[in-house]
């Protein structure tokens, strides 16, 4: 017969059994588990390395990349801005351009005499062995031939006596534009005279008419001084009978000197009523006075070299009045010119003494302004 002891020892067995194998298999479990989390973890970790390995190759590629745009830029950029620099970026290396032309052009201006009291002694008297003494340049119109050839059998020489009076200083010419309506018959007569006397100056940019005739004179000393270089021109209307002997040996007198404004000077109200003779359009800028400034008279004036090249080089800015006269003494203000007013080139006035210059043409049909 089992004893109480054998029993409780037989009972003790069979509960320790199956604990001993949930625990042997608990065991295996927590096993695997422990292996598995280290693979985990170095998969992480390489996917950790690769992402910054790549991040750190990206960050040197572009350094690179910026580095040689750097080195390559930086030898076309100074390491120290420039004053050309600063001009150029500031837009006004252009302006410094033109400033330099500028004074290249002044100092050319000042050693060809166009402003006169910078030339020497020697240049000076180079010049005048070369230069004529005065150009004379005779206005005239379309409907003028009589008159013109009234003056070539008086005062003016023709043919021969002008080629020899021209070698020795002194060219005339009538001085014409051209027809409103280019090639006419008005333009192909005056070509046909001037073929057979040979004693016109042709403005071909100039349109021959009365409400031009301010602007004739921009014309007129613009392509005097350009095609002969000489001490004086002289603007004659074809009214005029002019005492040319006289003339030559007053501007002999006068050889050398720069800055003239010859004429009969004078001064005269301006006349602000549209449809009256002499009408002045611009009349509101002389004031209220409306009184003219001190002018030569428009029969006759003379300008030394100085002064008509100074309207040839500035003729484009040059303001224009109704009437010629009063437009050169317009420019001739704005100069340091020397105003000689002679009793001798007045025509028809009280103020003529006996050695008179000029005097009024009978052939005129017009009167003095």
């Amino acid at each position: 017969m089992e004893t109480l002891a054998s029993a409780m020892r037989r009972e003790n067995r069979r509960f320790k059994a199956p604990s001993a194998a949930a625990s042997s298999a608990a065991g295996a479990t927590g096993a695997a588990a422990s292996g598995r989390a280290p693979l985990v973890m170095a998969f992480l970790s390489c996917l950790a390395w690769l992402y910054v390995a790549g991040r750190l190759w990206q960050d040197a590629q572009t350094r690179a990349v910026l580095s040689g745009l750097l080195e390559k830029n930086s030898g076309n950029l100074p390491r120290v801005l420039s004053v050309e620099d600063k001009l150029r970026n500031l837009g006004c290396k252009e302006i410094g351009r033109k400033i330099v032309e500028a004074e290249m052009d002044l100092t050319k201006a000042k050693s060809e005499g166009y402003l006169w009291g910078n030339r020497t002694g020697a240049a000076t008297d180079s010049d005048d062995k070369k230069r004529l003494l005065a150009v004379i340049g005779v206005y005239t119109g379309f409907g003028s031939r009589l008159r013109r050839n009234v003056f070539r059998g008086s005062w003016m020489p023709r043919g021969d006596a002008l080629k020899k009076l021209e070698e020795k200083g002194v060219v005339i010419r009538f001085v014409i534009g051209r027809s409103a309506n280019r090639g006419d018959s008005l333009d192909r007569n005056i070509d046909e005279e001037n073929r057979r006397t040979k004693d016109f100056l042709i403005l071909e940019s100039h349109e021959e008419a009365a409400e031009e005739l301010p602007s004739k004179a921009k014309f007129f000393f613009s392509a005097a001084v350009e095609a002969w270089d000489a001490e004086f021109y002289v603007k004659v209307d074809d009214n005029i009978n002019l005492d040319l002997a006289g003339l030559i040996e007053m501007l002999e007198g006068r050889r050398g000197n720069q800055g003239l404004y010859m004429g009969c000077m004078k001064s005269g109200v301006v006349v602000s009523e549209e449809g009256q003779q002499w009408y002045e359009p611009e009349w509101w800028k002389f004031g209220d006075s409306k009184s003219y400034f001190r002018h030569a008279s428009g029969s006759l004036f003379i300008l030394s070299n100085n002064l008509a090249r100074y309207i040839n080089i500035n003729s484009a800015s040059l303001q224009s009045y109704a009437h010629d006269d009063i437009s050169v003494g317009s420019w001739m203000m704005g100069v340091n010119a020397t105003y000689v007013d002679d009793d001798r080139l007045c025509c028809g006035s009280s103020r003529q003494r006996k050695s008179v210059l000029m005097r009024e043409s009978s052939e005129s049909t017009g009167s003095e302004r």
